[in-house]
C-alpha cells in the first residue's frame, strides 16, 4: 500500500509478508480457503502496490478486487438471516451512501481510473455492507472490513487528489498501514476456527 519510504526490495518484501504470514496462518488452521484465498490475493495485491503507482495501480487493484470478491461471499453465507434488523439496515445504507458520495468527489481527480474506482468501489463497499450482516458473534470481521474501507479511503485520496510530485505525507501513510494490516488481521482472528 502506499507509504512514504522509497521503493525497493526491503519496503516490498515488507508490505507483503504481514498479510502473507495471516494467509499462511488462516490456510494452517483448517479455516474455509474463502478466508486464505482473500488474504493471498490482498498479498499479490500488496506485491503490486509496492512498485510505482502508474505502472503496477490497475493489476494491484484487480488483486484486491478479487480478494473483496471472496469476502462478500464469506459474509453473504455467514450473514444469511441476520441482516433484517433496523439498526443494521441503517449502518449498510450510512456506509453505502457515504462510500457513494466519497467516489463521487474523487471523479474530477480520476480520469481514465474512473471506471476501475467505481467498480473497485462498488465491490469494497459490498464488502462493508456483508461484513455489517454478519451476526455479532463476528464483531472483530465488521470492524476488520470497516478498518479496512478506511485505509482505502485514506490511500484514495493521497493517490489521486494530491499532486504526482508532492512527496508522501507520513501521518496517512501510518494510517492507510495501522487500518489495513490490523483490519486484515481482525478479519482474520474472527474467523478462524477456534474463533468462531
Amino acid at each position: 500500500m502506499y507509504s512514504f519510504r522509497g521503493e525497493g526490495a526491503g519496503r516490498a518484501v515488507l508490505k507483503v509478508s504481514g498479510v502473507a504470514i495471516l494467509a499462511l496462518t488462516a490456510f494452517a488452521s483448517g479455516a474455509t480457503w474463502l478466508v486464505w484465498a482473500a488474504l493471498a490475493a490482498s498479498a499479490i495485491g500488496d506485491a503490486f502496490l509496492a512498485g510505482k503507482p502508474d505502472r503496477w495501480l490497475l493489476p494491484g487493484m484487480a488483486a484486491f478486487f478479487l480478494a473483496h470478491v471472496f469476502y462478500v461471499i464469506l459474509f453473504w453465507q455467514l450473514g444469511e438471516g441476520a441482516g433484517g434488523s433496523w439498526p443494521v439496515k441503517i449502518g449498510q445504507a450510512a456506509l453505502v451512501l457515504g462510500g457513494a458520495a466519497y467516489i463521487r468527489w474523487l471523479m474530477p481527480w480520476l480520469g481514465k481510473m474512473r471506471l476501475p474506482v467505481l467498480a473497485y468501489g462498488a465491490v469494497i463497499l459490498m464488502m462493508g455492507a456483508a461484513a455489517i450482516a454478519l451476526p455479532a458473534a463476528y464483531w472483530l470481521v465488521t470492524l476488520g472490513a470497516l478498518m479496512f474501507i478506511a485505509s482505502d479511503a485514506i490511500l484514495a485520496h493521497q493517490l489521486f487528489c494530491r499532486p504526482a510530485e508532492a512527496p508522501p505525507q507520513k501521518l496517512p501513510s501510518y494510517a492507510v498501514w495501522f487500518l489495513y494490516f490490523f483490519g486484515q488481521a481482525a478479519i482474520t482472528l474472527g474467523l478462524l476456527p477456534a474463533a468462531a
